[in-house]
Order: C-alpha cells, then sequence, then structure tokens
C-alpha cells in the first residue's frame, strides 16, 4: 500500500517510430513509471513548455508546475530536431536544466555517444531498449528529484534565515531604544546618602 501512495516518476518520452514509443511506454510502465510519449523534438519542447519559452518567459513555469517531468528519454535519429538538439534544449533552459535527459539509438557511434554525454545526457541506450535497461534510469530520476528537493530547501531555508535574522534585529533596536541606559543601570548615591550613611 505504501508504494502506491508514492507518486510514479514521470517519463517523458520521444521516439519518431510508432513502434519505438509503444515498445518503450510498455517497457516505462513495467517499470512503474508514469509515461507521456510524443512524436517529435518540438512536440516535446511544447509538452515542457519550452517553445513559448521564448516569447513567453512565464510559461514555461507555469506548465513547470502543472506537470512535473522527472526524466526525458529520446531517439538520437529523428527529422527536424535529432535527439541530441532536443538535449541541448533542455540542458540550455533554466528550469528544466536538472531534468536527466537519456538518449536512444540503434547505431552504436562512440563519437555521437561521447558528444551526448558531453552535452549532460545522463545516459546513451542501444536500441532495441530492454527492460533490464529500465533499471538503470531509476537513479537518475532519484538525482534529479534529490537537486530540485535541495534548491527547495536552500529557497526555505534562506526565506527562514532572513526572518530570523531581521527579528534579532528588531529585538537589539527595541532593547536599545526602551534599553537601560547608563543613568538606569548604575545606581546613583547623592552626597545626601552617603553622609547620613557617614553619620550612622
Amino acid at each position: 500500500m505504501a508504494v502506491a501512495s508514492e507518486a510514479p516518476f514521470h517519463v517523458l518520452a520521444v521516439d519518431d517510430s510508432l513502434i519505438d514509443r509503444k515498445l518503450i511506454e510498455r517497457l516505462l510502465k513495467t517499470s512503474s513509471f508514469q509515461v507521456t510519449t510524443v512524436e517529435s523534438g518540438s512536440k516535446a519542447l511544447e509538452f515542457l513548455g519550452l517553445r513559448e519559452d521564448l516569447e513567453r518567459p512565464s510559461s514555461a513555469t507555469s506548465c513547470q508546475h502543472e506537470i512535473e517531468v522527472n526524466l526525458v528519454i529520446t531517439d538520437y535519429c529523428m527529422p527536424e530536431m535529432s535527439g541530441y538538439d532536443l538535449l541541448k534544449k533542455i540542458k540550455e533552459s533554466s528550469a528544466f536544466k536538472d531534468i536527466p535527459v537519456v538518449i536512444m539509438s540503434s547505431e552504436n557511434v562512440p563519437s555521437r555517444i561521447n558528444r551526448c554525454l558531453e552535452e549532460g545526457a545522463e545516459e546513451f541506450l542501444l536500441k532495441p531498449v530492454k527492460l533490464s535497461d529500465m533499471n538503470k534510469l531509476r537513479p537518475h530520476m532519484l538525482k534529479g528529484k534529490s537537486k530540485e528537493d535541495q534548491q527547495r530547501s536552500n529557497n526555505n531555508n534562506n526565506i527562514d534565515f532572513s526572518t530570523i535574522n531581521s527579528g534579532s534585529r528588531n529585538n537589539k533596536r527595541k532593547a536599545n531604544e526602551e534599553g537601560l541606559s547608563p543613568e538606569r543601570t548604575r545606581p546613583r548615591f547623592s552626597n545626601n546618602t552617603t553622609n547620613s550613611l557617614t553619620v550612622l
């Protein structure tokens, strides 16, 4: 029951081949991931809200709050926009740069693999993708999640510290204003009192 209460990781799968899309969707769902599939890099950017990002920067952030994507898995060879180009667009975006991106390809080209990994891809999978490959995805998603959580907690801590600091400053100021002036802190003895003590 505890597993069901946890929100599943959401994967955006991008492939221009319908057969490959269906295969990756089935593998991801079998591995208990929530899946959204799109047929092109431009559709993926649209889904993430990055296409409008150029015209209206606020749209990407509003879309991000509505649909949280924990990982993007994309084919390398696609018309119009390759998986490499999609990877670059995601990594250039301030809102989505921490989302792990995994590239898939049926061609084992070392220079291509290295280029993708250097650009920030977490993993490069060779097609046909197998169920065992799905196990490699979860650690990347957890790493992405912990980065997000860390940023959130940093933001919260900053807010807390600023209120605490301003609160302590206010307390010091109050103490100084109401505060005990030298006249109130030091007991004063007039000549009369000292004389009367001497007489006694």
